[in-house]
C-alpha cells in the first residue's frame, strides 16, 4: 500500500487539520512543502492535483483529494473519529461545516490584518467588526460545550474537535481582545492532553 503524501506547509491551519488527523489515526505519511514561501501552488504540477491552487492536497494510491475537511473525513471514515452511525456523523459534519463557513468568515478579516499583515486588511473598523463576530461565534461554541460537557459532538473526541480545536488555538493566541469563556479554556486544556494536538498546535504564523 502506498504511503499517502500531504502537500502543504505546516503554517497553514488547514494542513495542520490533516496532519493531526493522520497522527490520531496512526497513519504513516510523507509531506512536501507547498504554498507561501515554498513551491508555488500555481505550478502546473500542483494544479493537476488541485485546480484551485490551494493546500492541502492528499495523494494516495487512488489519486489526489483536496479541501481539508473532505480529506479528514476520507481518512477517518468509519473510525471513532467519524463513526458510521448517521446521527453522530451528522453532528460531526454540522460542526465541521460551521467551522469552515461561519467561524472562518468571522475571523478572516481580523486575522489577515493583525497576524498576517495582509495589505488591504488594515481598516480598524472592519478589524473590530471581525473581532466582535469572532467572539460571538466562540460564544456559540462555548454554549455547545456547556451542553455536551466534554467535546463538540458529545462525550467522545471526534473530527469536529480537530477542526475546532485548531480554531480555538488560533483564537487564544491571536492579538485580540477576547471574551472570557471558561468552558472553552477547559476544552483547550483537554485537547492539550493529546500528543497529536501538542505537535500541531503550532504558534500562529502568517
Amino acid at each position: 500500500m502506498t504511503i499517502p503524501k500531504v502537500l502543504g506547509r505546516t503554517s497553514s491551519i488547514n494542513v495542520r487539520k490533516v496532519l493531526w488527523t493522520l497522527d490520531e489515526l496512526h497513519i504513516a505519511y510523507e509531506r512536501e512543502d507547498w504554498g507561501q514561501g515554498f513551491s508555488p501552488t500555481s505550478d502546473p504540477e500542483f494544479l493537476k492535483l488541485n485546480p484551485n491552487a490551494l493546500v492541502p492536497v492528499l495523494v494516495d494510491q487512488h489519486g489526489p483529494i483536496w479541501e481539508s475537511n473532505a480529506i479528514c473525513r476520507y481518512l477517518a471514515a468509519d473510525t471513532p473519529l467519524f463513526p458510521q452511525e448517521r446521527r453522530q456523523r451528522a453532528l460531526i459534519d454540522q460542526w465541521m461545516d460551521w467551522q469552515c463557513t461561519e467561524l472562518n468568515t468571522a475571523w478572516r478579516y481580523a486575522f489577515a490584518g493583525l497576524v498576517r499583515k495582509t495589505p488591504g486588511f488594515d481598516d480598524p473598523k472592519q478589524i473590530q467588526t471581525s473581532v466582535t463576530a469572532w467572539n460571538t461565534a466562540m460564544g456559540l461554541l462555548s454554549a455547545r460545550l456547556v451542553d455536551t460537557g466534554c467535546y463538540v459532538a458529545g462525550d467522545q473526541f471526534t473530527l469536529a474537535d480537530i477542526v475546532l480545536g485548531l480554531s480555538v488555538h488560533r483564537w487564544l493566541f491571536s492579538p485580540i481582545e477576547r471574551e472570557s469563556w471558561p468552558t472553552i479554556s477547559a476544552y483547550y486544556e483537554r485537547l492539550k492532553l493529546r500528543p497529536a494536538f501538542q505537535r500541531w498546535s503550532l504558534p500562529e504564523v502568517p
